[in-house]
């Protein structure tokens, strides 16, 4: 049992609003959260940590000599690695590296890459096709919607052969085989 709050501390208690802090950008926090379908603070929170890295990552990168090769070969192989990953959109210029935030991470996840690929009309159906083992990358099945999806890895999201939404899709375009009918 809790005891009952006197007068003055209720009074204490109204001017503090426990929802949205100062410190937390907790309000920004959870429209991303909510958008992308993050379901744990922790993803969010390791995204972000990974988009600081990044910009200052490229940060000390431009600190480096112009005519320096090392820099050269670093930024070159850097924006590769960003580019190859979908961070960012072309590998023309180290500014697009300070453009990395933890909604570039998000709108890499599975379940986004799957609306963006009309396998699903929203985040959270897909986020629970994931989970229940109807989509693979590969040939692997993938059961987590934190999967983070590569460019080269994009082509490659399908719904497993055992899928029963995979037969329902062939079935309404009319491409199942008949092979697939004796199941």
């Amino acid at each position: 049992m809790v005891r009952k709050l006197k007068f003055h501390e209720k009074k204490l208690l109204k001017k503090v609003d426990f929802i949205s802090w100062n410190v937390d950008n907790n309000l920004h926090e959870l429209k991303i959260m909510k958008k992308y379908g993050v379901q744990r603070r922790e993803d969010y929170t390791k995204y972000n940590k990974l988009s600081r890295q990044v910009r200052e990552l490229a940060r000390r990168i431009k600190e480096l000599d112009v005519k320096d090769p090392f820099r050269l070969e670093a930024t070159n192989q850097f924006l590769e690695k960003l580019h190859s990953m979908g961070l960012i959109p072309t590998k023309r210029s180290l500014a697009l590296a300070d453009d990395v935030n933890a909604s570039s991470f998000c709108r890499r996840r599975l379940p986004v890459v799957m609306v963006r690929n009309r396998m699903s009309e929203r985040v959270k159906p897909a986020t629970t096709f994931i989970e229940q083992g109807h989509v693979r990358v590969g040939p692997e099945v993938v059961t987590d919607p934190a999967f983070l999806v590569t460019r080269q890895m994009e082509d490659f999201v399908t719904w497993t052969d055992t899928s029963k939404i995979r037969k329902h899709v062939l079935d309404y375009n009319e491409m199942r085989d008949d092979f697939d009918l004796l199941d």
